[in-house]
């Protein structure tokens, strides 16, 4: 069996070709229900003053509904834009994807999932969820930050109070500056794995990198070790087959798919798991922003030098990490049994105290379905907070008018603000949009530069030498309140000052966007940036 399975792994050419055909006939099926919709409507001319009347009725409700809703302001434009100028259309596509992961079993689920793992989560944390925080007194990690620096420790806290994530102290934690050095440290560690493998990606493809990481993990489910894979199936659309899942339960791995595109059934395509997470035995963790696809690790002739990075860490901040996954594991598997006991897969070390002095880690996730723009406040706070510097590191910048004016007012107040955007583009729309934001931010002050080795994945911060961000989590609508993310946030440690230098080392490598680039751009390019800002939201 494994033989007949490694065969069809390494057939790329198979592979790609029913990759293809399945993104093809998707794209198909989803225009053919959009068609399918319209022409309902359309189709009842004999009716037409009543179905007018209807449709004119309906889209006025849904405005106001949309107008009412707790979201942000240039989302709900865009959709109450598109909805009265094209009725039809726009209460289609909104049906289709505006709708998506605010479902009401989808949140009791992740509901309930959380009721059953919070508690082991902060089985030993107590003290730092039920006591005021401004009444700790002590050694915990909190209590240390907080007496080096408030204003770090008041971001902890943030975090904290809307997502139940502690901060910990530091452990071997370690930053990698190219997403192949990640892999190879990713491989070792799987390859001493003793008790559970956790891995959840945005993609994989079926590839040389997964195939080498697929004949670990199957070796490993042999000798007894649980292996558990979840990937989304957008992002791994036109990269895998529809028997993958079924391939790896002969190997031995358990693999679920989160929202499957299922045109004609599945009508919530929007909300994608965007996450990056590996946990090893409850003890040692990876992210970054690196998915399992080969062109994530070198060099092609479509997106150039790839640059992405991720960081490695052990400790009880893993116990996060755990929780991160087995949330989404236990929620995307429906009417099947949820695990009934979890706490074996957390890990706790209270005979063997943590090092104080080596800095802090705080990982925490971020959801569509939380009311709270988690991920994006603690981007506002990293910059309103700021001394000295913030750089910022994003595949794309569409952004909210609010990030837009914090961005511009601490550059206007003397921070060095720099971001560095890739020089080669991987969706050209986006990038065009992306490319709409440079001329208002460096008016302003904001320092813009293009990585020209080629398309910049890396999604990380670093600000004063005091703390930085390394996740999944890019500048832009669909990271900040369509997807669900992971990032880890690090404080006063030495990982800091490692993202820090890689800001340095890549900045050299760049190109500097100046203000006469805004000038320099044609009346129609400009109307077609004010068009695709527009719709930027959806992008």
């Amino acid at each position: 069996m494994k033989g007949k399975v490694k065969t069809k792994v390494l057939d790329h050419s198979t592979t790609v070709k029913n990759g293809v055909l399945r993104v093809g006939f998707g794209a198909i099926a989803i225009v053919v229900e959009i068609a399918w919709l319209v022409a309902v409507f359309l189709g009842l001319n004999q009716y037409y003053f009543w179905v007018e009347a209807a449709t004119k009725v309906f889209s006025i409700i849904l405005v106001l509904a949309l107008y009412s809703m707790n979201k942000n302001a240039a989302i709900k434009l865009t959709w109450i834009l598109l909805i009265l100028i094209s009725p039809i259309f726009g209460i289609v596509l909104y049906l289709l994807v505006g709708l998506s992961g605010t479902t009401k079993r989808m949140k009791q689920r992740f509901a309930r999932t959380k009721e059953d793992l919070l508690p082991d989560l902060l089985n030993y944390n107590t003290l730092f969820k039920e006591s005021s925080m401004d009444e700790l007194e002590g050694d915990s990690p909190y209590d240390e930050l907080r007496f080096q620096d408030k204003r770090l420790s008041n971001i902890s806290r943030y975090i904290f109070s809307q997502s139940d994530f502690p901060i910990y102290r530091a452990k071997d934690l370690k930053y990698y500056s190219t997403s192949l050095e990640a892999l190879e440290a990713l491989k070792e560690d799987l390859k001493k794995a003793e008790k559970f493998i956790f891995m959840e990606y945005h993609a994989i493809d079926n590839k040389t990198q997964w195939s080498e990481i697929q004949d670990i993990l199957a070796q490993k489910a042999k000798t007894g070790v649980e292996v558990r894979v979840v990937y989304d199936d957008m992002g791994s659309f036109g990269f895998i087959n529809t028997d993958f899942v079924q391939r790896l339960d002969d190997l031995g791995i358990q693999c679920y798919v989160f929202n499957p595109m299922i045109p004609l059934i599945n009508m919530f395509l929007n909300n994608r798991d965007h996450r990056k997470i590996t946990v090893i035995d409850g003890k040692v963790a990876f992210s970054g922003g690196y998915n399992l696809v080969d062109y994530y690790f070198t060099s092609t002739r479509k997106y150039g030098e790839w640059k992405d990075s991720g960081i490695r860490f052990t400790g009880e901040a893993v116990n996060s990490m755990t929780y991160i996954f087995l949330e989404m594991w236990n929620s995307i598997r429906r009417n099947q049994n949820r695990d009934e006991s979890v706490h074996e897969y957390f890990i706790h070390h209270p005979e063997i105290p943590q090092e104080k002095g080596t800095g802090y880690i705080q990982p925490y996730d971020d959801s569509p379905l939380s009311p709270e723009p988690l991920a994006e406040n603690v981007y506002l706070s990293i910059i309103e907070q700021a001394e000295d510097y913030v750089y910022i590191t994003t595949p794309y910048l569409i952004i909210t008018e609010e990030m837009n004016r914090t961005l511009s007012r601490a550059a206007k107040r003397g921070i060095d603000v720099r971001i560095i955007t890739p020089g080669k583009p991987d969706k050209k729309a986006v990038y065009r949009v992306t490319r709409s934001y440079y001329g208002n931010l460096v008016k302003n002050g904001v320092r813009i530069y293009e990585y020209t080795p080629g398309f910049c994945h890396a999604k990380q911060w670093v600000s004063d030498d005091k703390i930085g961000v390394c996740g999944t989590i890019n500048l832009d609508y669909r990271s900040l309140y369509h997807h669900f993310e992971n990032a880890c946030v690090i404080y006063e440690c030495d990982a800091v000052l490692d993202i820090k230098h890689d800001f340095e080392k890549n900045f050299e490598l760049c190109n500097e966007i100046t203000e006469e680039y805004a000038q320099e751009r044609s009346v129609v390019m400009r109307i077609l940036d004010m068009i695709l800002r527009l719709f930027a939201p959806l992008l």
